[in-house]
């Protein structure tokens, strides 16, 4: 294959693993200490050296918080159901907390 070929096929840099990464580091002389250096600390050294302006939102700490914050709450009213023997409500409890879970990883 041919290198232009190659680069046109390069996936996105924010779905490569560390590895990849890494070695896209390596061989930029302006990187330094590649080996100690993260993901996101990698993502933000290369994207800087390549000039790509990081559009991408910052995660919110305190959207997180709050998720948890409701799941904690969920749980909580969920043993409650699980107390008083009311299947239908534990059930839609479990799945509410399922949900906000899938979101905290996705937000993480």
């Amino acid at each position: 294959m041919s290198k232009k070929k190659k680069e046109a096929k390069e996936k996105p840099l924010d779905k490569m693993t560390v590895t990849e990464l890494r070695e896209i580091a390596k061989e930029m002389p302006e990187i330094t200490g590649v080996h100690g250096k993260n993901k996101s600390e990698l993502l933000s050294a290369i994207k800087e050296v390549r000039g790509i302006v990081d559009d991408s939102p910052q995660k919110a700490d305190d959207s997180i918080r709050e998720l948890k914050g409701k799941i904690k709450e969920l749980k909580q009213k969920r043993a409650q159901a699980l107390e008083a023997e009311d299947r239908k409500m534990s059930s839609i409890y479990r799945r509410r907390i399922s949900r906000l879970k899938k979101k905290t990883r996705r937000s993480a």
